[in-house]
């Protein structure tokens, strides 16, 4: 599949881009967050269209459903968005050298950013808010499972930027068929950056075949540790918004870790999980100690696969250690760099975990579920890397720039 001439139509749009001015920016971004509204109706019976063909059962449902109130919450995401600083213009560094030569880096658009994306339309949205105010085109390839919210979203925003004026090519969308992911893979020379979201084999496929520069985002496989000074009030608390709160999403807790000491309290800090149906895979003292106390068709013996498992479903691995280094081996061993957070009142203990604790965003004493670009103030995000090059944790505008070496001379020349 021969897509040379969409990705030239981004290429010239992004270079369009660097002509408008930041305040038209924020006005289209306000204008598409009125129009999701305005056009709900719309959305949500393409969205519908996409559900009828996916069974609720399937783990991905839940991230496939647009409702009224993710509209309203993907609206105010983007008038967020438009609201924040432009990342663009900013002098990150500045310096005169002894030759007179004045030196500054300055941060600038990427140019075209390429998204790879499964059942999540509201990746959509995200997508074109922050590569929009970051002055950079966006080629979106959803999932087969959200090819018509995801048309109807863009045709959404195609309306708008038409209504401004401006060239609608800055956000396009691929064909679903998966010879336009090969052909995005290879857009070399058209499209700056790539960035998978969803699983960790669609990550890695993209990553093992990419000829473009990928950051990855996405897998989550999250730990808790209840350490052996931790409050179980805030631990149950904490261990079921991790859980539950949506389990399909990345942020989402997959492993329990207690502190042998606590295994008497492990119950209660199961207790939530039993009421909504969660499905505990323990390890043998775990196991016996939730044994008559947590419901019984929800509890199994864990087995080495459990752990190191993304569930994105109502089920969780506990594994039973002896100490914060044995909680910091297995997470070592098994996590997946994205997030992880201990319960604990042992201040010096939490700060051992946080110096040591490997991952993009590490808790003391709250949830991985606020593992989020929005929750952490910075509008919408484009999604979280767990890797550590460029960009660690969720990205936003910031983290989807680039630099560029500003250099200003006087007929300076360098000795032979």
């Amino acid at each position: 599949m021969d897509l040379t001439f969409l990705f030239e139509r981004a290429k010239a749009a992004g270079r369009e881009l660097t002509g408008l001015p930041p305040a038209l920016i924020n006005d289209i971004l306000c204008a598409v967050a009125d129009e999701i509204p305005a056009r709900s109706e719309y959305l949500l019976s393409e969205n519908m269209r996409d559900l009828e063909r996916m069974s609720p059962d399937n783990p991905m449902f839940d991230r496939l459903k647009l409702t009224q109130a993710r509209l309203e919450g993907i609206a105010a995401d983007m008038r967020h968005v438009a609201g924040l600083p432009s990342p663009l213009g900013r002098v990150q560094k500045h310096t005169v050298l002894p030759n007179g030569l004045d030196l500054q880096r300055v941060s600038v658009p990427f140019g075209v950013i390429g998204v790879i994306y499964e059942a999540r339309p509201n990746v959509s949205f995200d997508v074109f808010s922050l590569c929009f105010k970051a002055g950079s085109a966006c080629v979106l390839k959803g999932g087969s499972d959200a090819c018509c919210s995801n048309h109807a979203i863009v045709s959404v925003i195609h309306g708008v930027l038409e209504r401004f004026g401006v060239n609608p090519d800055v956000v396009l969308l691929l064909p679903v068929e998966r010879e336009a992911t090969a052909a995005l893979l290879q857009a070399r020379g058209y499209v700056d950056l790539l960035i998978p979201r969803g699983s960790s084999s669609l990550i890695r496929y993209v990553r093992d075949h990419a000829r473009i520069p990928v950051i990855e985002t996405g897998a989550g496989v999250c730990h808790t540790y209840f350490d052996a000074e931790g409050d179980v009030q805030k631990g149950a608390a904490i261990i079921c918004n991790a859980k539950t709160r949506r389990v399909s999403v990345c942020n989402a807790l997959d492993s329990l870790l207690v502190h042998e000491a606590r295994l008497h309290d492990l119950a209660r800090l199961c207790a939530p999980l039993g009421e909504r149906k969660v499905r505990i895979y323990a390890d043998a003292p775990a196991f016996e100690a939730l044994c008559g106390h947590y419901p019984a068709e929800w509890l199994e013996p864990a087995s080495e696969a459990h752990f190191g498992t993304e569930f994105m479903d109502y089920k969780m691995a506990v594994k039973t250690v002896t100490s914060v280094d044995e909680a910091l081996e297995h997470i070592a061993r098994f996590g997946s760099g994205h997030s992880e957070c201990i319960v604990t009142e042992n201040d010096a203990t939490a700060g051992l975990f946080l110096c040591q604790a490997d991952a993009a965003c590490v808790y003391v004493n709250a949830p991985t579920s606020f593992t989020d670009g929005s929750q952490f103030g910075l509008g919408a995000e484009i999604g979280i890397s767990t890797q550590k090059l460029h960009a660690r944790g969720p990205m936003a505008l910031e983290e989807i720039t680039t630099y560029k070496w500003l250099v200003r001379g006087n007929g300076q020349v360098r000795p032979q």
